[in-house]
C-alpha cells in the first residue's frame, strides 16, 4: 500500500537534487528558495531550502522509502483510486509540518542516567559522575532497560537516526544494537576503548577492546540499519598501542566508522600534551595514530590551532558540535562559521553533559554560542544542519536526510503550535522564516506530533 502525507513540506536540497527534480518531473513548480544563502557541511556542494505549503509526501509501505513528494493538487490525482492503481491510504495532517528525521551526531546513552549532574568540569565531571554509571552497563539488565528507554526518547523528541557512545561492556553495544534493530532505526555506536586513566572496571587491555570491536563489526555492521564505530572515548583514557591498534582496524574497512572526543576543555589538552609531549598538539595524536578520515567524527574541536584546522581539511574529519554540553561544562564558544569554512560540522546533543535530547532545544543553544561571537546561525541554518547536514557529515545522504525519492522514509510530524506560548507567538509571525526561527528558539519534544521510522509511525505524542 502506498501512504500519502498531506502536510507542510520542508526539506534541504543540494544543486544536484534540485537539478534531478527539474528533468523528472515537469508538472510541479519548484517551491526551491534559491536567495537563501546556507554554509554547507560538504565543501563547494550548494543547498537550498524547499518548502511546500500544501505538500503531499508518498511513501511504499513496502520497501519503506519515500516515492515521491510535491503539491498535493499535482500528488493526488496521480493516485486516485481507479483499477491497476495501488492502494492508498491519505493522512491528513495539513495542520501541521514534516520534516526529515533530526539526526543527532554525538549522544552517550548511558549517560542519560546521568544528565544534569550537578557542578564540575570535564575531568571531574567524568571521574565523578560519567564512569561510575558506566560501570553498571555490565549488567545485561541495566543495558537493555535503559537502550530501550533511550532509543523510545529519541523518538519521542523527532531523532531518527543517532552515532552513539555505548560503554567499555560489549553486552552494551550488543543490547543497544538489538534494541534499535528491533526499531529499525539507523545506528551507528560501539564498545567504548579504554585501558589507562579511568577506573579498573571499566578498563579493558588493548587487544581485547580491539578484539570486542572486531566480534561486534562482525556481527553488527551494516545488519539492517545498524552500523559500527571504532570508538576510542578519548587520548587521556588510551595508551598509544591502544590508539595505534584501532588505527589499524580502521584502515582495514572502508565503511565502518571512527569516532572520539578532540580538544574540548583546556586541562583535557594539557592532560594531553603531558602524556603524549612528543607530537606537535592533540589533534597530532590521533593524527599519528590513524584515527583521522572521511568516516572519523570528533566531538567538539572548540580549541584547535589553525594548523588543526587545515589537517582536518585534508583528512575530510569531520566534527561534531555540541552546544549544550559546552555551556554545562563551561568548556567553551564552538565558532561554527569558522570551523564550517575548513570541514564538515554536525550538530549533537551531546547527553549526559548534554542538558536535552531535543535537537531544537540544541539548535537554541547553538544560536546563542554564534551570538556571543557575533556570528549568526539562521532557521534555516540550523534545520538544514541536523537533518541533510548531518547526514552528509556521516555520509548517509544517499538514505536519508530529505524527502528525493527512493531514500528512506524517516521523518516527523510537527505541531507549531504545540504549546500555548507556540501559537500565541505564531500568530504574528509573517514569514516562514520567521516562524521557523520560533520553532528553533521555543521549540522541544512537545511540539513533536509523531515520528516515523522507514515508514512505520514509532511515536505518537497522543499515545504516548
Amino acid at each position: 500500500m502506498l501512504h500519502i502525507y498531506q502536510a507542510r513540506l520542508l526539506h534541504y536540497l543540494t544543486e544536484s537534487d534540485r537539478t534531478e527534480r527539474t528533468t523528472s518531473d515537469h508538472s510541479q513548480t519548484l517551491a526551491v528558495e534559491r536567495d537563501i544563502t546556507l554554509l554547507p557541511v560538504i565543501e563547494g556542494v550548494q543547498v537550498y531550502p524547499e518548502y511546500i505549503a500544501d505538500g503531499a509526501l508518498v511513501v511504499d509501505d513496502v520497501t519503506r522509502c519515500v516515492v515521491e513528494y510535491g503539491h498535493s493538487e499535482t500528488i493526488l490525482p496521480k493516485y486516485a483510486n481507479a483499477e491497476g492503481k495501488p492502494a492508498i491510504k491519505v493522512h491528513d495532517y495539513r495542520d501541521k509540518l514534516i520534516m526529515p528525521g533530526f539526526i543527532d551526531t554525538h549522544v552517550h546513552y548511558p549517560q542519560i542516567d546521568m544528565i544534569a549532574a550537578y557542578g564540575e568540569q570535564l575531568l571531574d565531571w567524568l571521574n565523578n559522575y560519567t564512569f561510575v554509571t558506566e560501570a553498571n552497563f555490565g549488567n545485561p539488565k541495566v543495558a537493555h532497560d535503559t537502550a530501550q528507554f533511550f532509543l523510545n526518547q529519541l523518538l519521542a523528541n523527532g531523532t531518527t537516526s543517532a552515532m552513539v557512545f555505548s560503554t567499555s561492556h560489549p553486552e552494551s553495544v550488543n543490547t543497544f544494537f538489538t534494541e534499535s534493530h528491533e526499531l529499525n532505526t539507523r545506528m551507528i555506536t560501539g564498545n567504548v576503548l579504554m585501558d589507562q586513566n579511568a577506573p579498573d572496571n571499566l578498563c579493558v587491555p588493548a587487544e581485547q577492546g580491539i578484539r570486542d570491536t572486531q566480534n561486534i563489526i562482525d556481527n553488527w555492521h551494516e545488519r539492517g540499519r545498524q552500523h559500527v564505530a571504532i570508538t576510542p572515548r578519548f587520548a587521556i583514557t588510551s595508551t598509544p598501542k591502544q590508539l595505534q591498534m584501532a588505527g589499524e582496524l580502521y584502515a582495514s574497512y572502508e565503511s565502518v566508522y571512527l569516532q572520539t572526543h578532540l580538544a574540548e576543555n583546556h586541562d583535557e589538552i594539557a592532560f594531553v600534551k603531558q602524556l603524549y609531549p612528543n607530537h606537535k598538539g592533540y589533534l597530532d595524536v590521533y593524527d599519528t595514530m590513524g584515527l583521522l578520515g572521511r568516516r572519523t567524527t570528533l566531538a567538539h574541536g572548540i580549541h584547535l590551532e589553525i594548523s588543526e584546522y587545515e589537517r582536518l581539511r585534508a583528512t575530510g574529519t569531520q566534527i561534531s558540535h555540541c552546544p549544550t554540553s559546552n555551556l554545562f561544562l563551561g568548556s567553551g564558544l564552538f565558532d561554527l562559521p569558522k570551523t564550517l569554512s575548513y570541514t564538515g560540522v554536525s550538530i549533537a546533543t551531546d547527553v549526559g553533559a548534554g542538558t536535552s535530547l531535543s535537537m531544537l532545544t540544541t539548535l537554541s543553544e547553538a544560536y546563542k554560542i554564534q551570538q556571543l561571537q557575533s556570528n549568526q546561525l539562521s532557521a534555516h541554518q540550523g534545520l538544514y544542519q541536523i537533518t541533510l547536514g548531518n547526514a552528509q557529515s556521516l555520509l548517509l545522504d544517499d538514505k536519508i536526510g530529505n524527502f528525493m525519492p527512493n531514500k528512506e522514509a524517516d521523518f516527523v510530524i510537527i505541531d507549531m503550535g504545540a504549546t500555548a506560548l507556540l501559537e500565541r507567538r505564531m500568530a504574528q509571525t509573517k514569514t516562514l522564516e520567521e516562524q521557523l526561527f520560533v520553532l528553533m528558539m521555543l521549540g522541544d519534544d512537545r511540539v513533536i506530533d509523531q515520528t516515523v521510522i522507514a515508514g512505520v509511525s514509532r511515536y505518537r505524542k497522543s499515545t504516548a
